[in-house]
């Protein structure tokens, strides 16, 4: 838990970034509900309900498809932080 509570202070406080993609709207909506889920899931300790699961495995799935057309590495690195802290919500056990 702590170096998931870790790498999401470092994206807290990370910059929104610079980014030119054509999908800038679906990305500034993935990361609003990706990071809701994520501070769900260190508020309420218990784990995400059934109905975040999905959403979240949704929205990764629909993150992973951007990741490889970001135009920069700021944008890479950004949304490839957003990318593994999802995944560690998802399956707290595997990091």
């Amino acid at each position: 838990m702590d170096d998931l509570t870790s790498i999401w202070k470092t994206h807290q406080q990370a910059a929104w970034p610079h980014c030119s993609s054509p999908h800038e709207g679906e990305l500034m909506t993935l990361d609003t509900v990706i990071s809701g889920c994520i501070v769900y899931y260190l508020e309420h300790r218990e784990g995400l309900d059934g109905q975040r699961v999905e959403i979240l495995e949704s929205c990764l799935s629909d993150l992973e498809a951007l990741l490889p057309d970001l135009p920069d590495e700021d944008s890479r690195v950004y949304f490839g932080r957003l990318n593994v802290l999802g995944h560690r919500v998802l399956k707290p056990e595997a990091g």
